[in-house]
């Protein structure tokens, strides 16, 4: 007995196609595939949502100092000349920032490895940002299935697909 699906595909082309459905389920929390391909990408998810859930609290919290540029009210960073040359006026402002446990940063090392990095664009070229999915697993979805024991994702069927009769299915998180 096999240990997964091959999905008729290469190795590498296999393994980019789970990666990708399994990022585009953890950033939208739904997605329509065929039934095969489901049931693999629901085995890798519910792996990340679990580990997710072991180290969601394994993190202190830290104050730090810096710099950051001052404003004007437009936006616009403030300048001022020293030496015959422009130079940015920055303020010292302290800042608290989520400092990881080792156990917490390897765990978000093994999410990273898994998922692929994801670009949310806007209306204009700047509004693009990215979305870190493993953050999103540990302040998201983790709280959410904390008393979950397993499960985190359903799968149920919409039907036969129209081109090649291929038995189509809703994953989703719980």
């Amino acid at each position: 007995m096999a240990k997964y699906r091959k999905l008729s595909r290469t190795s590498s082309q296999r393994k980019a196609l789970l990666r990708n459905q399994t990022t585009q389920l953890l950033q939208h929390g739904k997605i329509v595939t065929t039934e095969a391909k489901a049931k693999e990408v629901a085995k890798i998810a519910e792996g990340l949502i679990a580990l997710a859930i072991k180290e969601k609290d394994n993190f202190e919290e830290v104050t730090v100092q810096a710099k950051v540029a001052r404003k004007d009210k437009d936006g616009k960073r403030v300048k001022e000349v020293v030496d015959g040359k422009k130079v940015t006026v920055y303020d010292t402002v302290d800042k608290k920032i989520k400092k990881d446990a080792p156990s917490r940063l390897h765990a978000r090392r093994q999410i990273n490895k898994v998922v692929y990095t994801v670009t949310e664009k806007g209306d204009k070229k700047r509004d693009t940002k990215t979305v870190d999915i493993a953050n999103k697993l540990f302040d998201e979805i983790a709280p959410k299935y904390a008393d979950r024991q397993g499960g985190y994702t359903r799968i149920i069927k919409i039907g036969q697909r129209k081109g090649d009769g291929a038995l189509e299915v809703v994953l989703e998180l719980v």
